[in-house]
C-alpha cells in the first residue's frame, strides 16, 4: 500500500543510501532497518504459521469461531510470506526492479490482503458479540462449519473488490499511467476522493463495527451484573422469609468429586471440590464426574441425626455456578475486544488518515518517512495479531503447547475452556 521512500545514490551503492530529498543514510542505519525488517517477517510468518499449524494438528479447534482465526492467521502469513519480503528491496533502494507486472501483482495482493486482516478482526469481533449477546443460538450453530466458510470466502471477496478492479483497470480507464518507472504504487494513490471513499469501507466502517460490538457486549455483561445482585438479594430474602420454626434442621449442599473404584477397594469419595467453576456441568453418568450432595442436620431433642441426599448436578446451584463462568467468560471477552479496538485503531487509523491527506495535497504536506511509519505500522498489525487473538484462547494455548512441547504435557485430561 506504500510508495517508495529511499532513492540509491547515482553509482549504485546502497551504503550510504540516498531519500527523496536528498539526505544521505547511513550505512549502520540501513543494517539497523534491514534487521528490523527481517525481524518482523520472522515473527508475522512463524506467529501465523503456529497458529494455522494448530488448526490442522488439534481437530478440538475446528469450531466455528476458530475458523474464523485460521481466516485471519493465513491473511496475514501471506502478508509476512510476500508482501514484506518483495517490498523491502525496494524500501531500502527505493527503486523497483522487478517490473510492471509483478507491480501490479504485489499491489493486488498487498491491499488485498491487509483489507482481509481488517474485515477478519471484525468477523472475529462479530461473532464474539454474538456469542455474549445471543448465547443460546450461538451455541446451536457453533458446529456449523459451512457457515463459517461461507463467511470466510465472503471476506476474501470483499477485499478484492475493494482495490481488486481498481489496481487492475484503473491505468486502463484512465488512459495513461502516473507512475514512474523503477517505481511501484496504485495509479489511484493521489485520487483522494478515491481512497476516502475505500477508506470508508476498510478501516472507518470496520472501527465503528468493532467498537459497536464491544460496547454492546460490555453493556449486556453490565446488565447482567445488575440482575444478577438483584436475583441474589431476591432469593436471600424469600429464603429468610420461607423459614419455620418447627424446622430446627440445616441443609447443607456440597459437591463430591467420586472417581470410579475397582473391586478391591470399598466405594469412596476420592476429594470435595470447593469454589470449583467448571465451564460445563459433569453429567452423572460419567463415574469421574462431580455429583451433587445434600447433608441435612436434623437437631431434635431425641438427637442428631445426618440424613445425606445426593441429586443430580442439573439443580439450582449448578445452574447458578455455570451462570457465574459464563458471566466470567464474558467479561474476558470484553477486555480482550478492548484490547482489540484500541490495537485496530493504533494501527491503522495514522495510515489512513495521512493517506488521504498526502493524496489530497499531491504528496507535499506529509513527509516521506511519516507515511512510511504509518505504512508499516499495518504490518506490524499482522505480527500482533496471532498473539492477540489465539494466544487469548485457551484450547489455542493448549495446542501450541502440543506442537512446541509435546514432551511436557500432562497425561490427565482437560476440560475444553471457552475463548476469553
Amino acid at each position: 500500500m506504500g510508495a517508495y521512500m529511499l532513492e540509491s545514490n547515482s553509482s549504485g551503492n546502497l551504503t550510504p543510501t540516498v531519500s527523496e530529498a536528498g539526505t544521505v543514510l547511513p550505512g549502520y542505519l540501513s543494517v539497523i532497518l534491514s534487521v528490523l525488517m527481517v525481524t518482523l517477517v520472522v515473527v508475522v510468518v512463524a506467529g501465523n504459521a503456529l497458529v494455522i499449524v494448530a488448526f490442522m494438528v488439534d481437530k478440538t479447534l475446528r469450531n466455528q469461531s476458530n475458523y474464523f482465526f485460521l481466516n485471519l492467521a493465513i491473511s496475514d502469513f501471506l502478508v509476512g510470506a510476500f508482501c514484506i519480503p518483495v517490498y523491502i528491496p525496494y524500501s531500502l533502494t527505493g527503486r523497483w526492479m522487478l517490473g510492471k507486472g509483478l507491480c501490479k501483482v504485489w499491489l493486488v495482493m498487498d491491499y488485498l490482503l491487509c483489507s482481509a486482516s481488517v474485515f477478519n478482526i471484525v468477523l472475529i469481533s462479530y461473532d464474539r458479540f454474538l456469542s455474549v449477546t445471543r448465547a443460546v443460538k450461538y451455541r446451536v450453530q457453533r458446529n456449523m462449519t459451512r457457515r463459517a466458510v461461507l463467511k470466510m470466502v465472503a471476506v476474501w471477496v470483499l477485499a478484492f473488490l475493494l482495490y481488486g478492479p481498481a489496481i487492475i483497470f484503473w491505468e486502463s480507464v484512465v488512459g495513461r499511467s502516473i507512475v514512474p518507472p523503477h517505481e511501484c504504487y496504485a495509479e489511484f494513490y493521489f485520487t483522494w476522493y478515491f481512497l476516502l471513499s475505500a477508506s470508508t469501507f476498510e478501516f472507518f466502517t470496520p472501527f465503528v463495527s468493532v467498537a459497536f460490538f464491544n460496547l454492546s457486549i460490555y453493556l449486556n455483561i453490565h446488565r447482567r451484573n445488575k440482575d444478577g445482585g438483584a436475583s441474589a438479594e431476591d432469593e436471600a430474602r424469600e429464603q429468610g422469609v420461607s423459614k419455620k420454626p418447627r424446622d430446627a434442621g440445616v441443609w447443607t449442599v456440597f459437591f463430591m468429586k467420586t472417581r470410579k473404584v475397582s473391586c478391591s477397594e470399598p466405594t469412596a469419595i476420592s476429594a470435595v471440590i470447593e469454589d470449583d467453576d467448571p465451564p460445563s456441568l459433569p453429567s452423572s453418568r460419567d463415574p469421574n464426574s462431580s455429583q451433587l450432595f445434600i447433608h441435612r442436620e436434623n437437631s431434635s431433642p431425641h438427637g442428631k441425626n445426618s440424613r445425606l441426599f445426593q441429586h443430580t448436578a442439573a439443580g439450582a446451584v449448578p445452574d447458578r455456578r455455570a451462570q457465574r463462568y459464563r458471566l466470567s467468560r464474558d467479561k474476558k471477552i470484553a477486555k480482550s475486544l478492548a484490547i482489540i479496538v484500541c490495537i485496530f485503531g493504533i494501527c491503522w487509523a495514522p495510515y489512513t488518515l495521512l493517506m488521504i491527506i498526502r493524496a489530497a495535497c499531491s504528496g507535499t504536506c506529509v513527509a516521506d518517512y511519516w507515511y512510511e511509519i504509518t505504512f508499516w505500522l499495518l504490518w506490524l498489525n499482522s505480527a500482533i495479531n496471532p498473539f492477540l487473538y489465539p494466544l487469548c484462547h485457551s484450547s489455542f494455548r493448549r495446542a501450541f503447547s502440543k506442537i512446541l512441547c509435546p514432551k511436557r504435557q500432562s497425561v490427565q485430561p482437560q476440560i475444553e475452556a471457552q475463548s476469553c
